[in-house]
């Protein structure tokens, strides 16, 4: 017996690209300029690999394809397994990929992501107030702001993924 995979495509108008709606970094230098200074300092003593898992699961819930493919590539860059990144969307079906810290921080990031109930659940920030000394918290959580408001930025402005290159990001 053998096996095929059919590949299925959308219908052209709907496989088209969406066309962008804006660019912030064209319109509000001043505004792009604050927001990668922002980013930079949010970031500060913080794992690299650490800030891009939580980069990609807050991408993944706002549903930001263009930073999604951004810190995908960035994550393989800085070392990151493919196999990790993958798991991430599942990642509390996935725990043995990930490090208790990591974990901790991931929960962090979905809670501040999706407030849904209006906060950021006590057992979740203790969880993380665990695994991370206050100032290294406090980094984690304007992190995961940062990205939250880059994820708006594109999705609201419709950038498309793909095109981005390790090394292309200008701070």
């Amino acid at each position: 017996m053998t096996t095929t995979h059919a590949h299925h495509h959308a219908p052209a108008d709907l496989a088209a690209e969406e066309p962008q709606r804006l660019s912030v970094s064209q319109l509000l230098p001043d505004v792009y300029k604050a927001m990668v200074r922002l980013d930079i300092a949010a970031r500060q003593g913080l794992d690299p690999v650490l800030v891009e898992l939580v980069k990609i699961r807050a991408s993944q819930l706002n549903q930001c394809a263009f930073c999604l493919d951004m810190h995908s590539k960035d994550a393989l860059a800085a070392g990151e397994s493919a196999e990790r990144i993958v798991q991430l969307s599942a990642w509390r079906e996935s725990r043995h990929f990930y490090t208790e810290k990591e974990l901790a921080a991931l929960a962090l990031t979905e809670a501040v992501t999706v407030l849904t109930d209006g906060f950021v659940p006590d057992e979740v920030y203790a969880e993380a107030a665990g695994h991370f000394e206050e100032t290294e918290l406090a980094q984690l959580i304007a992190a995961i702001t940062v990205i939250n408001a880059w994820n708006r930025f594109g999705v609201t402005g419709r950038l498309a993924p793909g095109h981005y290159t390790p090394g292309d990001f200008k701070s």
